[in-house]
């Protein structure tokens, strides 16, 4: 018989785990738009009700690799779906919270679920799919995380806007419930008994070499470079730019097709050549920042620049994430989870570093060159692992040792 064609489809389980992921997604980031409305309800101030989102984005970073140890040697269906049930259990008593403690506390805990799901998930994603498509199928998971900004958080800001903020939670609440139900009916894992788990003492393992290291480092790196400018482009655009205060949400939705353009390219680049994915985009980033500042008080020319760095940024997400699989071996639970809290590092770094130069004085274009900065790091970070991994494959023979 002739041998079948190898597949060019991520498969349909796949598409439902990216549909999970808009979901907790949305709840990550809708959060600042209800912020005012929380502050009143709650009688807090509107900093202290911005700590919810540090809270989420800390419960992410320490959650993720936490929960990947706790459930390592359960089947990853059960576990994915034991996340978004703690999930939709988090959302529930939040919208029920008669404090601001309780939703502090039901934030972190969503957060740690949210970190536990992303982990496991991108394993699944990748044990379902064909060979030649892992980095299509990862850009599907963190599409879904894309789309989040571009379609659920405006809408679960407007929900909140309209209804009230408890409404919000309660329409995340009902949406991740439906997304369970589509993965009990069609995710389906390969080997996912008790006898193929992972064990924690091999997932460990790949933590020895400095591959592994230096590819979260360059996750972090750009990470942070993204979001140093990112964090900062509402008052860019108006004080700088003049754009008016009416038009910044619609940009920041430019911005959010760009990155989706931007993941869908480089899912199939990634495919192709990881490290031409990584050093394409990285390249293409940089150059793009610095165009961004120099256009800063242009306005026309800036939203241009602002969607074509959604566009160069983001198209090297499949690239890292797939990266780190390939360094992890047939051991990448773990590896999954910590890549995650390195995005994280990134979310928290960034903006503290923009903030850092306006703190200083140095106007709002200035958290623009800390990003050119932090991307030639991560440039920088990327071609020493290339070299690294040029002598790796050529002592294919030789097993790896603490300072691989």
């Amino acid at each position: 018989m002739p041998a079948s064609p190898p597949a060019t489809r991520v498969p349909f389980a796949v598409y439902v785990l990216g549909l999970s992921i808009f979901v907790l997604g949305t709840t990550e980031f809708m959060i600042a738009g209800l912020l005012p409305t929380i502050a009143d309800d709650l009688d807090v101030t509107i900093p202290d009700a911005g700590l919810l989102i540090s809270a989420f984005a800390i419960g992410m970073t320490l959650g993720a690799p936490v929960m990947a140890v706790a459930t390592l040697r359960l089947p990853r269906k059960a576990t994915l779906l034991g996340a978004l049930v703690v999930f939709v259990a988090g959302h529930v008593v939040g919208a029920l919270a008669p404090t601001y403690a309780t939703l502090m506390i039901t934030r972190v805990v969503s957060a740690v679920a949210t970190g536990a799901f992303w982990a496991v998930a991108a394993v699944v994603a990748v044990r379902l799919t064909p060979p030649g498509l892992t980095a299509r199928a990862l850009a599907v998971l963190v599409g879904g995380l894309t789309v989040a900004n571009v379609l659920g958080v405006p809408a679960g800001t407007w929900v909140g806007q309209e209804l009230g903020w408890r409404a919000a939670f309660w329409a995340v609440a009902a949406l991740a419930g439906l997304a369970s139900a589509a993965i009990i009916a069609i995710v389906r894992v390969p080997g996912d008994d008790e006898a193929s788990a992972p064990r924690l003492r091999n997932e460990l393992r790949a933590f020895r070499t400095r591959r592994m290291w230096l590819a979260l480092a360059t996750t972090a790196a750009f990470q942070a470079g993204v979001f140093a400018a990112f964090s900062y482009f509402a008052p860019l655009l108006t004080d700088v730019s003049g754009v008016s205060e009416r038009s910044v949400p619609l940009v920041l939705a430019l911005f959010g097709v760009g990155t989706f353009i931007g993941i869908s390219i480089g899912g199939r680049v990634a495919d192709r050549g990881l490290f031409t994915n990584i050093f394409a985009s990285l390249g293409a980033l940089t150059a793009m920042l610095v165009v961004l500042a120099a256009v800063s008080d242009h306005p026309v020319a800036t939203v241009a620049a602002i969607f074509a760095v959604g566009v160069a940024g983001f198209s090297i997400a499949p690239g890292l994430n797939a990266r780190i699989f390939v360094v992890a071996g047939d051991a990448p639970t773990f590896a999954a989870a910590v890549n995650t809290s390195a995005f994280n590092v990134g979310n928290t770094v960034g903006p503290w570093a923009g903030g850092l130069v306006i703190t200083a004085g140095w106007g709002y274009v200035a958290p623009v060159w800390v990003a050119v900065a932090l991307t030639l790091s991560a440039l920088t970070l990327a071609v020493v692992a290339w070299a690294h991994e040029r002598r790796f494959e050529q002592e294919p023979q030789r097993v790896p040792d603490p300072v691989t």
